[in-house]
């Protein structure tokens, strides 16, 4: 699935890409993104070429019959991983999911504003993503998208084809960097470079405060 669902994305949404030389063929590696829709999950994997593991909602795995099979063969053909975001403990599973895709040497998306941005604006960058990298050891590679917010505008029961641009900027190794620096303070000064790094690419507005999931 996960050889034929990206070239059938990319043949109906034809986005265009920047950058993508960025992005290390093999290994470890974080792609670090801004969040304006869930579609960015779907656009991210179509467009690299290698897998890309996404954390999703259990729910999507767990329905029964041919939707329920359809659900899950999707999301599945995308490298997406369950997880149940309800769950007090979940934070903490999914690092520990992370971590292991980065140890058997692939690449893990993340998005570090936490959820989806519903003003357009670019948040402030919770630090699990500096824990990934500073822990496995492996670059972030900071990824700016446009447009995907227009896919599927809410209340729209269907996507559309919109232009969707996505630029893959340079990669960040923190490997050395912080030696010494108390671990709280690295993992917020790692974070904060690289959401300055995402903002650039996306040119969204900052909007300097943490970003909260809604509650419906």
């Amino acid at each position: 699935m996960h050889a034929v669902l990206p070239p059938a994305l990319r043949a109906v949404w034809r986005p265009t890409v920047h950058g993508l030389e960025h992005v290390p063929r093999s290994g470890g590696v974080i792609l670090a993104s801004n969040h304006l829709r869930f579609v960015d999950s779907v656009v991210i994997p179509s467009v690299v070429p290698r897998k890309v593991v996404f954390l999703a909602k259990s729910d999507y795995f767990t329905g029964t019959g041919l939707k329920g099979l359809a659900s899950r063969v999707w999301f599945e053909g995308l490298g997406m991983l369950p997880v149940d975001r309800d769950d007090t403990r979940a934070a903490i599973a999914s690092l520990d999911i992370a971590l292991s895709v980065l140890a058997a040497g692939e690449a893990f998306g993340i998005y570090p504003e936490g959820t989806r941005s519903r003003d357009g604006r670019i948040y402030r960058g919770r630090t699990g993503v500096a824990h990934l990298a500073l822990t496995a050891g492996v670059p972030v590679v900071p990824v700016g998208l446009k447009g995907t917010e227009k896919v599927q505008p809410v209340g729209s029961s269907r996507p559309r084809v919109v232009p969707i641009t996505v630029e893959f900027g340079k990669p960040i190794d923190f490997k050395g960097r912080f030696e010494g620096v108390p671990s709280g303070r690295a993992r917020r000064e790692a974070t904060d470079e690289v959401m300055a790094a995402i903002q650039e690419l996306s040119g969204q507005v900052e909007a300097g405060v943490y970003n909260e999931r809604p509650m419906d």
